[in-house]
């Protein structure tokens, strides 16, 4: 690589964190009028398929990425380039292997992958989704490289060309196919949600092409005196490390997927419904997951920058430097993540009129199960948080029981809860919400037996609650005020005045409380660009 400026760990989750909102709000510009469009039936399909996607594509890369940034950081703080450039060389073929297998597997298994999952007409979109598991394990693999060095920019610049693309022909592919249907549009909601998927593979391939680019023009040509390990003993290393990650992420891939088949089969076998009105009610459940999901999205990037620079900082035995990213890490997502659950719980049922305009019985029905899902979003960021650290602690294996206990705790509350006639899909986000306790649970315990300064979870997270419940309180307020003072005028109207200025009410009342309790330091911000600048206009210190 180019000879580039290291990215603190706050500089590197800032660019990660940028990166992310652009995404996402690009994002909500494809998903929020895709789910217009594709509706409760529409929306099992597409999300039938991205689960089994998902499951495939954590299964390839996600403790692997993270082995390679952990040893390229590694070699890359002890100026070791020939081991850098050894490590990527080695692992860009096991990658192609995997992708190229995954690929092949899904696109000639759609058909047995849908019927698995209770949902025969998904096969389209499985397979118009097939070719993006290839190119996204060389993403994966490039990403991981290049974020190994402390440099967060081409994952961001590739994460935003392959959002993109996805708008840019996902979404009017399902609008073309949608409006060709004319009145047979419910019976061909499976070919809309294939034509929405394909924006996803054509992203992930301008992705690919991007990073190929960039790693070949940002090549160091220097030459350096280390001799590299043999590419078996890298190719062990990326294993030993990446496995027991995989693994741990692939427990919950896999329970998601048979948590998918059971909501599906107990509501066809139980309930007696068919596989449309059975995916009309999944459809429902899965819209509002898409809010937590989007949510926790945003803890990714400090994730992603947490491993390499805590791994580096452990390599060169500097716990007190280990200690000081993860306690801020914890804060910065606690910060976050309480005031985005109490949020969305608070204005479930707004936020889903307000997002689903052409769907408004569709958002009525997923606003009780945002209800549950707002405060389950909370658990989901600590649950990304705590696995990466354990992670960088070498305890790869912990985040797999914890994930086991979980996944088995949600598919058994699914199977009783969703079966029962008086209860049926509202069962499926309070087994969600249960899941994500118990892995918490369990990996703030590990977290506070292994870490060598005992975190004080109380301290961490009390301010944050406590500012999160004075908010909540001020977003009811507002949101209340404003739709019976604007009474009488257009309903979409007046709910979404009162959604956004609840939300504006929420920002300015948690922004105040945040810098009156004191809940962030002065180290919390200073690596982030112009942060001393900021750290001394709120006196943290």
């Amino acid at each position: 690589m180019s000879k580039e400026k290291k990215q603190s760990f706050m500089g590197g989750a800032a660019i990660l964190a940028s990166a992310v909102v652009i995404v996402k709000l690009i994002g909500a510009v494809y998903k929020l009028p895709l789910n217009n469009i594709l509706g409760e039936v529409g929306k099992t399909y597409f999300d039938t398929a991205y689960l089994i996607y998902n499951f495939l594509n954590i299964f390839a890369t996600a403790g692997l990425p993270l082995a390679i940034s952990k040893l390229t950081s590694q070699a890359h703080a002890q100026g070791r380039e020939n081991e850098k450039r050894k490590i990527f060389r080695t692992s860009i073929w096991l990658f192609f292997v995997l992708g190229l297998a995954g690929s092949l597997l899904m696109f000639f298994g759609a058909d047995q992958l849908a019927a698995f999952e209770e949902n025969p007409m998904a096969a389209q979109a499985i397979r118009a989704l097939a070719p993006a598991v290839f190119c996204v394990c060389l993403l994966a693999c490039m990403r991981g490289y290049t974020q190994g060095q402390g440099n967060m920019a081409p994952t961001a610049v590739s994460q935003v060309l392959e959002a993109l693309c996805k708008v840019g022909l996902g979404l009017p592919l399902a609008w073309y196919i949608l409006r060709m249907a004319g009145s047979a549009a419910e019976e061909s909601m499976a070919d809309v949600a294939a034509g929405a998927i394909f924006g996803v593979t054509a992203g992930t391939v301008l992705s690919v092409c991007f990073l190929v680019f960039y790693l070949l023009t940002h090549r160091n040509r220097t030459k350096s005196p280390d001799v590299p390990s043999s590419g078996g003993s890298i190719l062990h290393q990326v294993l030993a490390i990446g496995i027991p990650i995989t693994l741990g992420n692939s427990a919950l891939g896999i329970i998601n997927l048979i948590d998918t088949k059971i909501v599906m089969g107990r509501l066809q076998n139980a309930l007696l419904l068919s596989e449309v009105e059975a995916a009309a009610l999944n459809g429902q459940y899965r819209m509002a997951m898409d809010m937590p999901n989007m949510v926790a999205s945003f803890v990714y990037p400090v994730t992603m920058s947490l491993i390499p620079f805590a791994a580096a900082a452990i390599a060169q035995r500097d716990t007190a430097r280990a200690d000081r990213i993860i306690s801020s890490a914890f804060r910065i997502i606690a910060v976050l993540a309480i005031p985005a659950g109490v949020g969305l719980s608070v204005l479930s049922t707004p936020i889903m009129r307000l997002i689903l305009p052409t769907r408004q019985e569709a958002a009525l029905a997923a606003g009780p199960h945002l209800q549950i899902l707002g405060f389950a979003t909370i658990f989901i960021c600590l649950m990304i948080l705590t696995n990466a650290i354990l992670q960088t602690y070498g305890k790869e294996k912990l985040p797999i029981l914890t994930v086991i206990a979980g996944g088995l705790t949600k598919i058994v509350m699914n199977y009783i809860l969703v079966g029962n006639p008086s209860v049926n899909i509202h069962g499926a986000p309070i087994s969600t919400l249960c899941c994500y306790l118990v892995i918490v649970g369990l990996n703030l315990f590990f977290v506070w037996k292994y870490s060598a300064k005992k975190p004080r979870y109380l301290q961490l997270f009390l301010k944050p609650a406590l500012a999160s419940a004075l908010m909540g309180a001020a977003v009811w307020a507002v949101y209340g005020f404003l739709s019976r003072a604007l009474t009488g005028h257009s309903a979409y109207g007046v709910n979404a005045i009162g959604v956004l200025g609840g939300i504006l009410a929420g920002v300015i009342v948690y922004g105040v409380l945040v810098v009156a309790l004191r809940i962030l330091r002065a180290e919390d911000v200073r690596s982030i660009p112009h942060g001393e600048k900021l750290a001394r206009l709120l006196r943290l210190r």
